[in-house]
């Protein structure tokens, strides 16, 4: 089966940022720390590829270690939500109709009340800045957002016949989700989480920007960004190369995502034959 055109540039696109981010583990062409104010503002050239920012440093080198910072703190967020979502959807489910069901879906429900990035904010400036509490907002609102998909692709598995016959077996409730239920809605939860990982890098890079993710010496796109608003005039590059890596970024996760869908999901396949 051939791939579609989404994932490949999705994965091509996905794939130039986590590089980038894996090789300023053991090389960045300078270093993110040492000022050259002598050097500052420099448009790209052959030794600087893509600039230099107020202070000298290289905004090549900064980019590498900013994409770094921003899918650390989408990647746990994730994980958080699907490590906690997902078993919260697959009780709610296993408990269709009853007051633990009701119980959990009324809490999503409070959260998904707010706007995402409020949320973030708040528990951000309650908690102090860092990338940790960016963390830890960002999971918070995953959480409601596996915990509702889960649920709705388990809904109508616990009606079919082999989970019947499961439970007919003697199988409980939660063996029966983690044998029978997650294998079946395992693939909605894998382009979802390519989309919530896109999306966490986008709030990674918002609570940056007002100065609650990331803090300094650490770069981040996000700050990088806030950094640059009054130089746009006179240095645009300062502001067009951190919003093109998170452009690039989200873009890419995005096309993974509904690439990934229409490659998994069998009712589409079966459209297009």
């Amino acid at each position: 089966m051939t791939l579609s055109r989404s994932i490949l540039i999705g994965g091509l696109l996905s794939s130039l940022i986590v590089t980038a981010a894996l090789i300023s583990f053991i090389w960045t062409p300078f270093d993110i720390t040492q000022m050259d104010i002598p050097n500052k503002l420099q448009t790209p050239s052959a030794e600087h590829w893509l600039g230099t920012d107020h202070f000298g440093r290289d905004i090549f080198s900064m980019i590498m270690v900013g994409a770094r910072t921003s899918l650390a703190v989408a990647l746990v967020a994730v994980g958080i939500g699907m490590g906690l979502g997902v078993p919260l959807g697959l009780w709610a489910a296993s408990r269709q109709g009853g007051w633990t069901d009701e119980i959990i879906m009324r809490g999503n429900d409070l959260i998904f009340a707010f706007p995402s990035l409020v949320i973030a904010i708040l528990i951000t400036a309650i908690l102090g800045p860092g990338a940790i509490n960016a963390i830890i907002a960002i999971g918070i609102f995953n959480i409601p957002v596996f915990a509702r998909l889960t649920r709705a692709g388990a809904l109508p598995l616990w009606q079919r016949e082999f989970i019947l016959a499961a439970r007919v077996a003697g199988k409980s409730p939660a063996r029966i989700s983690l044998e029978h239920i997650l294998p079946n809605v395992a693939n909605l939860l894998i382009v979802q989480g390519t989309i919530q990982f896109s999306l966490g890098i986008l709030a990674e890079a918002g609570l940056s920007y007002v100065g609650l993710g990331a803090q300094p010496p650490t770069p981040s796109w996000g700050r990088m960004l806030a950094d640059a608003q009054t130089m746009v005039a006179f240095a645009p590059h300062l502001a067009l190369i951190p919003g093109l890596a998170i452009v690039s970024a989200v873009l890419g996760l995005n096309l993974l995502g509904d690439g990934l869908r229409d490659h998994l999901d069998p009712k589409i396949r079966v459209m297009r034959a």
